[in-house]
Order: structure tokens, then sequence, then C-alpha cells
């Protein structure tokens, strides 16, 4: 089979003015980033209409490293959808330069089942990580300089919370020191850095519902603590309308189309193991606005993404899924299995049930590989149909639409029939922050305890000092497990779950919970994607 950029090299493109025409969108609104990409006001999303539409949010089992294909299986979904008639508009997360050139290689989706130009969606797009990156970076820049300035008048931080951010996988960032040069070259201090995705910055962009609230919330960041001990913010220097405006553009979600020209919104990337993996609201209403069904994804396995899509996307938002698909692969099953593919249905079943503990009617989606078997696929679907949960096939990547065309059809089917039931969070906003952690841990991953840290107790204490007591909390924990150990593969049970730190978001308004040894700096491995990208001929090659 050809690879994903031949096929996306391959296939004729339309012009963006006629995509957004086939779901009422007047080309005079729209900003074009070249032929084929354009933004779209924010502004035009209608709560009316979000009403009226379907949400389908797609997630899936604990992931391996390469992934489960779940942007793939909700293009593919899309396809199915129109094939049979069915009017779906997909939003999708942005990817990030990390990943891309460091695990994956790319995620705008594979084979037949793509959102396009796949290499401009991977690389610099219409620049929104950039407008991020910029922000982040201006506010410690502006809190540096005001540190700088007012020192003669006895102004000095205690503690300064706010770290720089790359969209480059660089583990040497993840700890520095500044202003090491005479007294004109600024304040001796500690530093680091985060990967753009892990920024605050994205996460309000993400959760903002306009401009007024983004700049809101940019104002409320926490930047640190003063001498005396009191909060110091963005709104304390003066600054939030200034970063506003470098995000004046970022905030209007992008439109791109698929492999067969179905619309797709793309807007915003933070990735669900260190922050909330999920695209921006304004995004998915807009979906939602223009499509009978709106499809999205939320990042990595359900205990991640999904739990945080329902607990603090849908709270914030007043959204509410009709149904949830949950991926799954061969090898991700016989991964949690120990290379027993039966074994590996401990996760798909935890996955379901925890899924349905929010209200949600699940169905299984089988992603299929070249490499699977006939009989593999039939133990899955003989396993679903003996635990009540549909199940249908994907063959997207291979066949295009019509692979997904039992997809879309079981999708339909459940939704008419089964749909979900009003959305259960897992904790109530008045539980105080410790229980809201533990809720997640003992009720998602099955944790027995959960153990707080000397640090994570202080930072929680002063949360809720500051009045952020009633936020929702954000776990950032490794992917690869339900528990904080990535290499506790299948379910795991009894164990017990460790914040050893906790980072407030008193702009984006959740309390970020880090467990085990995750880092919101990731690494490049040892044979990085990037030595395989390169240019042919004019063409880039090893996206994919």
């Amino acid at each position: 089979m050809k690879s994903d950029v031949e096929i996306s090299r391959e296939t004729p493109l339309e012009p963006i003015e006629k995509i957004a025409a086939l779901v009422g969108i007047d080309k005079a609104v729209l900003e074009n980033y070249g032929k084929y990409i354009a933004k779209v006001p924010y502004d035009l999303y209608d709560d009316q209409k979000v009403k009226d539409s379907k949400l389908i949010l797609v997630t899936a089992i604990t992931p391996t490293k390469a992934g489960i294909g779940k942007t793939t299986v909700s293009i593919g979904l899309a396809l199915g959808m129109a094939k049979i008639g069915k009017k779906a508009v997909l939003a999708l997360r942005e990817p990030s330069l990390g990943p891309c050139f460091g695990m994956k290689g790319g995620a705008a989706g594979g084979g037949y089942a793509q959102v396009l130009p796949m290499d401009k969606i991977n690389l610099h797009f219409t620049g929104d990580f950039h407008a991020i990156t910029s922000a982040n970076n201006m506010i410690a820049a502006l809190l540096d300089n005001y540190i700088y300035q007012h020192k003669e008048e006895g102004f000095a931080m205690k503690e300064v919370l706010w770290r720089r951010v790359l969209d480059v996988n660089d583990r040497q960032l993840r700890f520095i020191k500044g202003g090491l040069g005479g007294s004109k070259d600024g304040v001796p201090m500690d530093g680091g850095f985060d990967i753009t995705p892990a920024s605050e910055i994205m996460a309000i962009l993400c959760l903002s519902k306009d401009l007024d609230d983004l700049t809101r919330r940019v104002g409320n960041i926490l930047l640190g603590y003063t001498m005396d001990d009191k909060p110091f913010t963005v709104r304390d220097m003066g600054v939030e309308g200034a970063i506003a405006v470098l995000l004046k553009d970022a905030i209007n979600p992008n439109l791109v189309q698929t492999t067969e020209h179905t619309p797709a919104f793309i807007h915003g990337g933070p990735f669900a193991n260190i922050a909330h993996g999920c695209n921006s609201i304004i995004a998915t209403k807009m979906a939602m606005t223009y499509g009978d069904y709106a499809i999205t994804e939320a990042g990595f396995g359900a205990d991640l993404g999904a739990e945080k899509f329902l607990d603090i996307k849908c709270r914030k938002a007043g959204l509410s899924p009709a149904l949830t698909v949950l991926v799954a692969t061969v090898a991700g099953l016989k991964m949690h299995g120990d290379n027993d593919l039966v074994k590996g249905f401990a996760n798909l079943d935890r996955h379901i049930s925890n899924l349905q503990s929010f209200g949600q009617s699940v169905l299984v989606c089988f992603n299929r590989f070249a490499s699977d078997t006939d009989e593999e696929i039939e133990l899955v679907r003989e396993h679903c149909a003996a635990i009540g949960v549909p199940f249908a096939l994907n063959g997207a990547f291979a066949l295009g639409g019509e692979g997904a065309v039992e997809l879309a059809n079981k999708v339909v089917e459940t939704i008419e029939k089964t749909p979900s039931a009003p959305l259960k969070f897992q904790y109530s906003d008045e539980q105080s922050l410790e229980e809201k952690i533990t809720a997640v841990a003992k009720n998602i991953y099955k944790a027995a305890t959960v153990t707080f840290s000397d640090e994570a107790k202080r930072k929680i204490e002063l949360a809720r000092s500051l009045g952020f007591g009633e936020f929702p909390v954000c776990i950032a924990k490794t992917q690869f497990s339900f528990s904080q150990d990535q290499k506790a593969y299948g379910a795991p049970s009894g164990f017990d779950f460790q914040v050893r730190d906790v980072v407030i978001n008193a702009g984006a308004e959740m309390i970020v919970a880090i467990a085990g040894s995750i880092i919101r700096m990731p690494g490049l491995p040892k044979e990085p994607q990037a030595l395989r990208i390169k240019l042919v001929n004019g063409e880039i090659e090893g996206l994919s």
C-alpha cells in the first residue's frame, strides 16, 4: 500500500471555499491560508444548533507506543457517515512538532482516512502553536522584566511558577538557570521549559468561549508569589490585552478537508497525558453547528482523554456526547494480555465500564490492520456480543469511506436506539481537590489508595486559599497504563496512586495533579522520526 504522504499527494483537493459551502459557510468570512486551508471566525457557532447536533466522542483502550489509531477512526467514521448520506463534521486537534519529529511522524490520520493537506497540518499549519508559544514566552519575558525593573523598589518574587515553552522535545531545557550575566543581564533565577501542548495558554485557548473570555483567563494566570506571599498574576502586570493580541488569530478554528472532502475543523492540541487532551470548545461547537453529527476525539486512552473530555470540557461547555466510540486493535489487546488477545480483554472491559459510569453508551470499534486475521476479529466481536456492547469494524485506512460503512451504520443505529444517558461526572464542583483526584484515581484507575506528597499538599492548600477549590482536576500521568507505572499493562488495580506535585492553572480554571514520573517536556527517542523526514525532489518524505 502507498504511504500516507503518497496518498496525500495524489488526492485532488477541493478549494476550501467549496468545502465551506458544503456546510453553509459563506466564503466571504474565510481567512484563507493558501488554497486549501482557512480560518473561520470563532463567533459563527450557534448554541441552538449545537443542541440539535449529535456529538460522537472517539477514544481508545490504553495505547501502544505506536498508538491505537483514534484519529484514523475519527476521520474514517466521518467518511463512512458521508457514504450513508449523513451530514457529519469533524473536530480534531492540531499535531505538535514534538511527536511529529520524535516518535510518531505525523498526526493527521492515515492511509485513505486523512485530513489534508497533511504536510501543512503536521508542520506549521496556520501558526497557532507558534502563537501560543510566543504568548507564553512573552509573559515569561514580561515577568522577568517586571522583576528587573522593580527590584530597586524592593519588589521580588519568593516563587516563580511560570515556565517557558517550546514545541520541540528537548530534555536539555527542562531545568535551566537564567540571568547569569552581570547586573544588566537580568535577575538570576531557576527556570525551565515545558512543551507547548502543556502550556496553560494552550488550555486557555481550548477552553475559552470567545476573545473576551480568553483575555479574562489570561489575566487570571498565576505567575508566582511575592515576598509577602501574595499571588502575582498577568493582570497585576497589566499585559493581558497584549497577550490576547498575540492570540487574536489563533482563537479562530481552522477549516480543512478529508481525503473524501468532508469538512474538518482542527484547532488546539493539548496532550492528554500532561494536559486535558481535547481540541477547542469553539471547534467542537463549530462542528456541531454545521453538522447533524459532530465527531471529535480525546487523546490517548479513555482513562486520560475521555475522562478529561467529560469531566472538564463537557462540564465547562455544557456538552454531552450521544455516543462514545472506543477504539481497539489486535496489537493493543495483545500488549495488555502478555501476547494473549483474550487476556487483553480486561483492559477493554475496564474502559467500557468506566465510560458507562459516566452514562455513556459505548460502541467498540475494531481498527483493522493488514496483519489482523479473521479469527482475531471474530474473537473481539464475540466478546463484545457476550457483554452486550455493539461492535463494528473500521477499514477506512485501506478503503476510505467504503471501509467505514459498517461503523457508520452501527453508530447511527446505536444513537437512535440506545443513546447515552445524561452525563454523570466523577465528582462534583463542591468536593475538595483531594476528593476529586481520589475519585478519578479510585473510580477510573482503580487505585486502592492515593498518596499526596508534601509539595502536592502545600499547593492544594494554596489553591484552596486562593478560591480555586471548585476547579476540576486534570491528572498528568503515563498514557501506557491505568496506574502511574507505565509498565503495568492490562487492568491493574489495588495500587497506591502517588501525586507528587500540583500545578495551579488559574486561567484555564483547572488544577493539574502530576503523578508518578510523568514530565511536561518530553525527550527524543534514540532514533527520532526526524532521521526519516527529508525533502526529495522538493517533496516531503517521512511524515507518516
